[in-house]
C-alpha cells in the first residue's frame, strides 16, 4: 500500500501557481486587455521558472546527480514530469490566445493581421517599413548543416569563457572537434567560425531552408535573429480600430530580398532559451562587480535547455535546429500560434482601448501623512504603515528625498536589491554624498536578471563618493531597509523605514508590499547593528527587536511555533496566520505540521509555490491554503501569532524556503504599535475573506475556487482594500475641512 508523500513538488507546485494565473487569462468577466496581459505574466514567468529551475535541473542530470527531492522524484523524474506539464500548458495557453482572445479582440477592434489578409495599402506599407526599417538593420547569418552534426561540441565552444559548464559538456567538448556547422564560405579552415550563431537568449529568430545548389541534395539553412530590441508589433493603416502585423511574418514577406536568387523552401520563427542558474564562485572571486558582468555576458551563450518554434516547421528545419542547439525532443515546444507570448505586454497599453481595461486604482496619498509635514515629524509622533499600491509609495521615496536635502540629515543608509531603470531613490542618495552626507548602499550584484543594472547603479553611486558595498560573500542581501540618521534638539535620532518589497517605485504599483517608518529607538539601534554586520567584519551583535536570516530569523519562527502548540496543549486558544509568497522548507513545514496535529488552527494565505499538504487526516486538517490573483501581485509577508491573547505580528522580506532562511540576509520585524497593528491584522483578515479571486489548495496539489455561500456576500479583497483606502482618505479630508485655522498677521503676538 502506497503512502502519500508529505510534500508536495517544488516544481510542480509552481506549475499550479502559473496554471491559476494562466485561469485569470481565461475568465470572460475580466476585461479583454487585463486577460492578454494575465496571458503575458505567464509566458514571462515560464521563461524564468524554464531558465533557472529546469535549466539547473538539467545541469543536475548532466552531471549524474539523482538524489530524489523531499517527494521522493529523482532529478530524471522531476524533469519529465515538469515536460509534460509544460507541453500541456502550451497547449491551454494558444487555446486562450487563438480561440477565446483574439477573436474577442479582433470584434473590439483590435486584429492581428497575417501576409495572406493584406490588402493593397497595408501590403505597401509594410514594404515601405521593411525597406527602410528594417532590411538596412537585421543581418541573416548562412548555417551549413553537413550529414553529421557535431552541435555539443558547438555549445561548448561557445560556452568557453562560461564560469559554469556542466561535467557531461565538458567531456563532450573533449571528445569532438567544432565543425559541424559554418557561417561563410571559408569557414572550414576556420575553427572560430564553426559556431551556431550564438543567438541572444529568449529574441526570436527565423530559419530559413534554402533549396540545394550545385547537384547537392544537402539542405541549406541560414538564420535572420531579430534581436532584444525590436519592434514586434508594426501598426497597419486601418479604416477602424487597430491592426498589426508581426515583425517575423513581415520579414518571411520579404525574405528574398536577403537572398536574392536563392529559392526559398521555408521560413519558420523559432526562440531559444538559455540556462540562467550560472555558479558563482565567490571566495574565488577578487573583483566581484567584474565577475558578476562575466556571469552576465556568459547567459547569452550557455546551454539550449528549451527550443520554441512554430508548429508548422517542417521535419528536417526541426531536426537541423534540434541538433545545433544540442536539445531533446522533450524540451521542443511547438507552437500553433505567435512564439513568445510575453511580448503581448505591449499591447496591453494600447491607447483608445480604456474599455477594455480595469477601472483605474491610482494609489492613494497616505492619510497618515500631511503633504506639508515633513515626514521625520510625521514619523517622530506615530509610527506610520502603508500598504502599497493602495497607498502611494511616494511616502517612501520622500523619505529619502527629505533625507538627501534636510542639513540636520548626517548619514542615510539602504538597501538596494531591485531598483527601477531611473531610480529616484539613488538618485537622491547620490544627492546626499554629493552635498556632504555620509552615504552607505548596499548593493546587491547578484540578484538575478538584475545584475546588470545593478552593477551600473553601483558604479554610479561610487562616482559620487557614495560607499557602496557589494552585500555579503556567499549571501544575498534581500533585506529592505533604510537607516536615517538625524541631528535634532534632544540629540542623535535614528528613523527607519523597512519593507516587504523593493525599492522601485514602479513595481510598487503592481505588488502589494508593507513599508514600516519607525523612530523607535530598539529598531533604530538595531538597524544600525543590521548595517555595522553587512558592511564590516563585525560578528552580528544580539538584536534588541528584529531577527536576521541566516542567524536567528529561522529560530524565532520555530519559537514562535512551539509557543503555539505550548498554548494549545494548556487548554488555552492557539492560532497561526500566515501571508506569504513561498512555502517549501521542510522543516518550516513539518513545524506546521506538529502544530495541527497539536489543535493550533493554521489559516496561511500563500501566492505561489505552497509545498504544504493542507486538510490530510492526522496531519493537516487543521491547516487551510489559499492562494489569491488579482490585478495586484501578492508579495507582502505578514505574519500572526496568537501568542496567549498577546498577540504577535510581524513583517518580513523572507519566504518559508531554504533559500531565504539559510543563504540571504533577511529581516523579520516585530510590529509593535498597536494601531500599526491593528491594520495588518485587517489586511490579514480581509485576503482571508476572499470568495471572488481566492482559490484553496487541496490535499492531491489541485487548487479549487472559494465560492460565498448562496447567503453570503462575495468578497474579492483587493477592492475591498481599495475602497476602504479610498474612504479614508474621504474622511480625512472631511475632517479637515470642519477645522478651520484662521490666517493670522505676520507680526501678531500668538
Amino acid at each position: 500500500m502506497s503512502v502519500e508523500p508529505r510534500f508536495f513538488n517544488r516544481e510542480l507546485s509552481w506549475l499550479e501557481f502559473n496554471q491559476r494565473v494562466l485561469d485569470e487569462a481565461s475568465d470572460p468577466t475580466i476585461p479583454l486587455l487585463e486577460r492578454l496581459k494575465f496571458l503575458a505574466i505567464t509566458a514571462s514567468n515560464l521563461d524564468e521558472f524554464t531558465m533557472v529551475r529546469v535549466g539547473s535541473l538539467q545541469l543536475l542530470e548532466a552531471e549524474g546527480d539523482m538524489r530524489p527531492d523531499p517527494v521522493g522524484l529523482t532529478t530524471s523524474q522531476q524533469l519529465k514530469a515538469i515536460g509534460e506539464r509544460m507541453q500541456a500548458f502550451m497547449t491551454e495557453q494558444y487555446r486562450c490566445l487563438l480561440s477565446d482572445l483574439e477573436p474577442a479582440l479582433t470584434e473590439a477592434g483590435m486584429r492581428r493581421v497575417s501576409p495572406n489578409e493584406l490588402n493593397d495599402r497595408q501590403t505597401q506599407h509594410i514594404q515601405m517599413i521593411f525597406e527602410q526599417e528594417v532590411f538596412p538593420i537585421l543581418t541573416p547569418l548562412a548555417v551549413l548543416s553537413p550529414s553529421t552534426a557535431s552541435a555539443t561540441a558547438l555549445a561548448a565552444a561557445s560556452t568557453e569563457s562560461s564560469p559554469r559548464k556542466s561535467k557531461a559538456t565538458k567531456k563532450k567538448a573533449a571528445a569532438k572537434t567544432p565543425e559541424s556547422f559554418t557561417t561563410s564560405s571559408d569557414a572550414q579552415d576556420d575553427p572560430e567560425a564553426a559556431i551556431f550563431p550564438p543567438l541572444i537568449n529568449q529574441s526570436i529568430s527565423l530559419c530559413v531552408r534554402l533549396a540545394p545548389t550545385n547537384g547537392s541534395s544537402a539542405p541549406r539553412f541560414a538564420i535572420v535573429p531579430f534581436g532584444r530590441n525590436r519592434q514586434r508589433f508594426i501598426t497597419l493603416p486601418a479604416d477602424s480600430g487597430f491592426s498589426y502585423i508581426l515583425l517575423e511574418d513581415v520579414v518571411s514577406m520579404f525574405l528574398t530580398q536577403f537572398f536574392p536568387g536563392e529559392t526559398i523552401e521555408e521560413s519558420v520563427a523559432f526562440r531559444i532559451t538559455r540556462n540562467a542558474d550560472l555558479e558563482l564562485q565567490e571566495d574565488q572571486a577578487s573583483d566581484l562587480l567584474s565577475v558578476m558582468q562575466e556571469i552576465v555576458n556568459a547567459r547569452r551563450q550557455s546551454d539550449c535547455v528549451r527550443l520554441e518554434l512554430a508548429d508548422h516547421a517542417s521535419p528536417c528545419l526541426r531536426e537541423f535546429l534540434q541538433s545545433a542547439v544540442d536539445i531533446p525532443d522533450r524540451w521542443v515546444f511547438a507552437a500553433p500560434g505567435p512564439i513568445d507570448l510575453a511580448a503581448f505586454f505591449r499591447l496591453c497599453d494600447s491607447q483608445g482601448f480604456d474599455a477594455l481595461r480595469y477601472e483605474p486604482w491610482p494609489p492613494k496619498p497616505s492619510p497618515q501623512i500631511a503633504p506639508s509635514e515633513s515626514l521625520f515629524e510625521a514619523i517622530s509622533h506615530r509610527d506610520v504603515l502603508l500598504y502599497h499600491p493602495y497607498e502611494s509609495f511616494d511616502s517612501v521615496v520622500r523619505f529619502v528625498d527629505e533625507a538627501a536635502d534636510d542639513p540636520d540629515v548626517l548619514a542615510i543608509k539602504q538597501t538596494l536589491y531591485r531598483t527601477s531603470a531611473k531610480s529616484p531613490i539613488v538618485a537622491a542618495l547620490k544627492r546626499a554624498a554629493q552635498k556632504g552626507k555620509y552615504v552607505t548602499a548596499v548593493v546587491e550584484l547578484k540578484a538575478r536578471f538584475d545584475e546588470q543594472r545593478n552593477i551600473e547603479w553601483a558604479r554610479d553611486l561610487e562616482r559620487a563618493d557614495v560607499q557602496v558595498v557589494y552585500g555579503v560573500k556567499g549571501l544575498k542581501t534581500h533585506a529592505k531597509l533604510c537607516l536615517i540618521v538625524r541631528r535634532e534638539a534632544q540629540g542623535i535620532q535614528r528613523y527607519v523605514h523597512f519593507g516587504t518589497g523593493n525599492y522601485n517605485e514602479i513595481t510598487s504599483r503592481i505588488y502589494s508590499d508593507v513599508s514600516l517608518m519607525t523612530c523607535n529607538e530598539d529598531l533604530g539601534a538595531d538597524a544600525t547593528s543590521f548595517f555595522n554586520a553587512v558592511t564590516g567584519y563585525s560578528q552580528p551583535q544580539r538584536f534588541r527587536q528584529i531577527e536576521m536570516a541566516p542567524l536567528g530569523l529561522r529560530e524565532k519562527l520555530m519559537e514562535m511555533i512551539e509557543a503555539e502548540i505550548d498554548h494549545k496543549r494548556h487548554k488555552q486558544k492557539a492560532m497561526i496566520i500566515g501571508k506569504l509568497n513561498a512555502l517549501v522548507d521542510e522543516k518550516m513545514i513539518e513545524a506546521l505540521y506538529a502544530a495541527s496535529q497539536a489543535g493550533v488552527r493554521i489559516r496561511l494565505n500563500i501566492r505561489g509555490v505552497c509545498c504544504l499538504r493542507p486538510g490530510v487526516p492526522g496531519l493537516s486538517e487543521n491547516i487551510t491554503v489559499t492562494g489569491v490573483i488579482d490585478r495586484f501581485l501578492e508579495h507582502a509577508r505578514i505574519l500572526y501569532f496568537y501568542h496567549g491573547g498577546d498577540e504577535r505580528v510581524f513583517i518580513s522580506s523572507a519566504d518559508w524556503m531554504p533559500r531565504n532562511l539559510d543563504r540571504r540576509v533577511e529581516l523579520l520585524v516585530p510590529v509593535e504599535d498597536k494601531v500599526c497593528r491593528r491594520n495588518l491584522l485587517s489586511i490579514l483578515k480581509t485576503t482571508l475573506s476572499d470568495n471572488v479571486k481566492a482559490k484553496r489548495l487541496l490535499p492531491d496539489g489541485h487548487y479549487e475556487p472559494v465560492r460565498a455561500s448562496t447567503t453570503g456576500e462575495p468578497i474579492r479583497s483587493q477592492e475591498v482594500l481599495y475602497r476602504r483606502m479610498s474612504e479614508t482618505i474621504e474622511d480625512a479630508a472631511r475632517a479637515a475641512l470642519a477645522t478651520f485655522e484662521p490666517h493670522r498677521a505676520a507680526n501678531q503676538d500668538e
